[in-house]
């Protein structure tokens, strides 16, 4: 919209400081005085307190009138100001989303680099030859090792154990703690970390509940230049500088990794210095996926599958070839830029033309599941997601929430889906539990005797999360523990039998 205001009612609008509106006056040509021709600038603001959208004025034109005073001609626009004085879509408005709650958390906290040891340090514990050890001491990463070169290394990770067992089962591993880890633990100014030495300092247990079950989770640097999002292995352990994602479908890889989410967490980040900073809370709980139909999804998660094991494979062919360096030259093919000598180099060692086709193509597929033109402009594309997340609160406000896994964020729907499917006569492939729950019993016999009752009533073989889902209360790690216990007890004793790691009465 574009208008034209005399210079005397403006400054009478400032004088007014209307509180109901605020304007900024920012001229991209000096006004001329007309009382000696001197040229100024001049900004002005009328402002209220409080998140309401703002009313900015920026100056096209000026001109003199018949009254030997200025006429201004105004493009104007509205929305949330930003503190750049730039009006654009108000992310801050974003509600969280209870369809992305419980899947993204950041990685553990070690307080102690005694844990962490090499491969060949590992054999020496006896990783590959102590039974049960391998469990215990697992492969770690933290943002370096995702961005530049993997640095291969262990980490010693005891959680589940008390210091007591941990010294009976793997002698030597403790010993490495004590020796290692304990001395530094000793001087901690937290009594927990002290008492807990042989543990990590933050062992993350609602992280592990998340990931449990899964073959590979997605992760994403916290603090990083370029935003890309890689799988790592359920067999390695992510340091608190990544953010992780509980998912294992590449469908969600391919639409993290589009321009869609990552102008979003852009956005609705913050920074550290100059390198923008992923916020989970923001960027992930509140970002509203695409309402996408079966084919959609598939021809995402197939791009997202290639990118990730296009990137692996390079870098495996090319051991000093890093993810910064492949995503640094891709910023400049993108820009039509020269490329130095280096630059050509990392080119041609990660086919970077190839993955710039291929997340050219990721971002065409997302802008179709949500049914956008592509040609969207940052700003644009903003205003769809806040209008998107306010259209899935609504929906969530009254009941419906489009669960990203809901057989793990809500198991209860899952059940009533499968038991109505039953009534109908549709058989499912996955277990399902009675719609009555029970009681997590006190004593141990009589938690034997309750597993084994829900088991029974599965039509198909199930693990502990299935058989805890049969119970009231949280599905914590400490229960899974003792289900599993209760299970193996059960199979020794011939009450129940095993098939393909699962479990069924008779």
């Amino acid at each position: 919209m574009r208008q034209t205001f005399n210079r005397r009612v403006l400054q009478s609008h400032l004088s007014a400081k209307n509180p109901l509106s605020l304007v900024f006056a920012i001229p991209d040509h000096p006004w001329v005085d007309s009382a000696d021709g001197a040229a100024v600038r001049i900004a002005m603001t009328v402002a209220a307190l409080g998140n309401n959208n703002g009313l900015l004025k920026s100056t096209i034109a000026e001109r003199k009138n018949n009254l030997d005073d200025i006429d201004v001609l105004f493009e104007e626009s509205r929305g949330k100001l930003q503190a750049d004085l730039t009006i654009g879509a108000n992310v801050t408005s974003a509600k969280t989303l209870q369809a992305n709650q419980d899947l993204s958390n950041r990685g553990v906290s070690l307080f102690g680099k005694g844990f962490i040891v090499s491969s060949e340090d590992a054999k020496k514990l006896g990783l590959g030859k102590t039974p049960g050890l391998e469990k215990h001491i697992r492969h770690y990463q933290n943002g370096r090792d995702i961005t530049q070169c993997s640095r291969n290394v262990m980490v010693i990770d005891l959680y589940g154990l008390s210091a007591d067992e941990s010294q009976t089962k793997f002698p030597e591993t403790y010993n490495h703690i004590l020796v290692n880890v304990k001395p530094e633990r000793d001087q901690n100014r937290r009594k927990t970390r002290r008492e807990n030495w042989w543990l990590f300092g933050e062992t993350n247990p609602k992280l592990r509940d998340m990931l449990n079950g899964l073959p590979r989770y997605i992760v994403t640097v916290e603090t990083s230049k370029h935003r890309f999002f890689v799988f790592l292995d359920q067999t390695v352990i992510p340091d608190n500088k990544l953010i992780n994602f509980a998912l294992d479908d590449a469908y969600f890889l391919g639409v993290l990794s589009s321009r869609v989410h990552v102008e979003w967490v852009l956005a609705t980040g913050s920074t550290l210095g100059p390198t923008p900073v992923y916020v989970k809370t923001t960027g992930f709980e509140k970002f509203p996926f695409p309402a996408a139909n079966e084919t959609q999804k598939a021809r995402i998660r197939e791009l997202g599958e290639t990118l990730d094991a296009h990137r692996k494979r390079q870098q495996s062919q090319h051991p000093k070839l890093t993810l910064t360096g492949m995503y640094n030259v891709l910023e400049k093919v993108r820009a039509e830029e020269a490329l130095n000598a280096k630059e050509k180099i990392i080119h041609e060692q990660g086919l970077v033309s190839i993955l710039k086709e291929l997340h050219d193509n990721l971002d065409q597929a997302v802008f179709d599941a949500y049914g956008w033109d592509s040609t969207l402009s940052d700003e644009e594309i903003l205003q769809h997601l806040v209008d998107l997340n306010a259209e899935r609160a609504i929906e969530e406000a009254k009941g419906q929430v489009r669960w990203l896994r809901p057989e793990y964020q809500a198991p209860d729907e899952v059940q009533h889906q499968q038991a109505t499917l039953m009534d109908v006569g549709v058989k499912s492939d996955t277990p399902s539990a009675p719609l009555e729950k029970e009681n997590w019993p006190t004593a141990l016999k009589d938690r034997a005797t309750a597993v084994r009752s829900v088991l029974a009533l599965f039509d198909n073989p199930g693990g502990e999360i299935e058989v805890a889902s049969g119970f009231k209360g949280r599905r914590t790690k400490k229960r899974l523990d003792q289900i599993g216990e209760i299970l193996e007890m059960l199979l020794a004793l011939g009450q129940i039998r095993e098939e393909d790691g699962k479990y069924m009465v008779g």
